[in-house]
């Protein structure tokens, strides 16, 4: 009767996956920041001993998890995941000071309870309506993390859009760019995220609706908590939010 095998195969990997995963190592530790150039083609093919089109292929699997772009002159240079699409100068500030998730918290505390008090006051029909058209949308894809992230971070939008003040809309959106990675990450990994939080958007509309400032205040707190709550069940709570972000893409590309 065989013995039952004491080894598993060995899984060689393709030599362009191992250039993928030695230059993905150096930015996640952080030797390679945001911005860093990485060399040209020719300079990867003369380090890493190998022929030009495996250096091609595995600058591919890099610009597709969005780990490094291409510059106007087609020089490679370093990513995290989303740094090269954040809509301003000032969110890409916050990526590359490295931007830990208590900050992001302790700022938004700030932010969304103004944006509350100001949307109750003065939102209009068409505000609500946007407002409520928003979550229809977020309970439709509430099993989807990556849809259901997008669907919160313009739910907040709009409630600054609400609040008619365009300082305190402009001054929020560089620390909301990076609300939609952490939502994600806690809709991925805690069960009752995605359904909490529909029902607190769902609280705050009707507090917006009823001119109810002092509801919209507690849920908007409320909610604040449930989404610090969540992210501590899944990560740090002082390491860069965007490091944390490419770690959890990086993994569930492997799953």
């Amino acid at each position: 009767m065989p013995l039952a095998p004491l080894f598993r195969p060995i899984d060689v990997a393709p030599a362009y996956q191992k250039v993928a995963d030695a230059i993905e190592r150096e930015i996640v530790n952080g030797r390679i920041k945001p911005g860093d150039p990485i060399g040209t083609e020719h300079d990867l093919v003369r380090q890493f001993g190998v022929n030009r089109s495996t250096i091609r292929e595995g600058i591919r699997v890099l610009e597709e998890g969005g780990l490094i772009s291409r510059d106007s002159s087609r020089r490679l240079h370093a990513c995290l995941p989303r740094y090269s699409k954040l809509a301003s100068r000032l969110s890409r500030a916050l990526v590359l000071h490295e931007v830990t998730f208590r900050e992001l918290y302790e700022a938004s505390m700030t932010l969304e309870v103004a944006s509350i008090e100001g949307a109750v006051e003065r939102a209009t029909e068409e505000n609500l309506a946007e407002l409520d058209d928003n979550l229809l949308r977020s309970e439709a894809v509430v099993g989807a993390p990556a849809m259901l992230a997008e669907c919160d971070a313009e739910f907040h939008v709009l409630v600054a859009k609400a609040s008619q003040n365009r300082v305190l809309q402009l001054a929020r959106e560089p620390a909301a760019q990076l609300f939609y990675p952490t939502t994600e990450m806690i809709v991925t990994g805690v069960a009752e995220g995605g359904p909490r939080l529909v029902a607190a958007h769902r609280y705050l509309i009707d507090a917006i609706r009823g001119r109810d400032r002092e509801a919209g205040v507690l849920w908007t707190r409320r909610h604040l908590q449930d989404w610090r709550r969540g992210f501590e069940k899944i990560a740090s709570l002082d390491r860069s939010v965007e490091h944390m972000y490419m770690e959890h893409a990086q993994a569930a590309r492997r799953r």
